[in-house]
């Protein structure tokens, strides 16, 4: 039986790494802007969940290019991954354990809710 090699999460320190060595990767915030408010990543897009089914065409440039995104615990951006690969979007990573993980193993300054 063949191992399914089609990558689906990053973790924060995968993606902590990345940033370091210069990668700029689309970034997408799917919270809401009161969530935004309180802490994001720097560099993220942001189409909260409630929109992205009437969005999701502002993103289709991306969709042979590699988007993570994310969301408070990485539930809510798991299923959002879901749907934009059912939309045709080819590379779409979760990142796991969403910005609380983030804050968690990379950066202690994030402020969790």
């Amino acid at each position: 039986m063949e191992a399914n090699t089609t990558k689906l999460e990053i973790t924060p320190l995968e993606l902590k790494k990345r940033l370091d060595a210069g990668e700029k990767p689309f970034i997408l915030d799917i919270r809401e802007a009161h969530e935004v408010e309180i802490c994001a990543l720097n560099n993220s897009a942001l189409i909260p969940m409630g929109e992205l089914n009437q969005r999701h065409e502002e993103l289709a440039d991306l969709k042979e290019q590699e988007i993570i995104i994310y969301c408070r615990s990485g539930a809510r951006s798991d299923r959002c991954a879901n749907f934009l690969r059912g939309q045709g979007f080819k590379q779409v990573l979760n990142l796991t354990g969403g910005i609380l993980r983030w804050a968690d193993e990379v950066d202690s300054s994030v402020t969790k809710y």
